[in-house]
């Protein structure tokens, strides 16, 4: 468990550190989606995006995956850092797709990943995940293959729906 505190500490001052660097504009978002990892989660969470210019972003988020695992009920927590990267110059941002570098973890777990991600809305990543030490979730190990698929709906967006 200490290793993932760790790393999970080494990750947030790493980001911290980058946003304080420069004059970052943060937007808000609401995540719903789909995780397999050995198993089928659905995930409900937020995350913050940090941009100071359109070709390179960074996200980080924090959520929660819910899923039925040795044929019981389980919530795992989820804290997750991603890079998206877009090498057009000058084209604001209305680009359309990025590549997307980035990692997450959970107490069972902590998967790298790489994906795309469609106007910084639609996510599809894969990775591997490894187990942080014998940790299960109702006896199922959780290692391996790691797939997202994630809507992120900007706040604004939400608020502006509801007008």
């Amino acid at each position: 468990m200490m290793n993932f505190k760790s790393a999970v500490t080494i990750l947030f001052i790493f980001f911290l550190s980058i946003v304080t660097k420069a004059q970052y504009t943060m937007h808000k978002m609401v995540t719903v989606g789909y995780t397999y990892q050995n198993q089928s989660f659905g995930e409900l969470g937020g995350k913050l995006l940090f941009l100071k210019n359109d070709d390179v972003i960074y996200r980080l988020g924090a959520s929660a995956l819910m899923g039925s695992a040795g044929s019981k009920f389980a919530i795992m927590p989820k804290l997750q850092a991603d890079v998206l990267l877009n090498f057009e110059k000058n084209v604001d941002f209305y680009h359309s797709y990025y590549l997307l570098i980035g990692a997450e973890g959970t107490n069972k777990y902590i998967a790298p990943k790489i994906g795309v991600t469609l106007f910084g809305l639609l996510d599809l990543t894969g990775g591997y995940a490894f187990p942080i030490g014998e940790s299960r979730l109702n006896g199922k190990e959780l290692k391996g293959l790691n797939v997202n698929l994630t809507l992120n709906i900007p706040t604004v967006f939400i608020h502006d729906m509801f007008k």
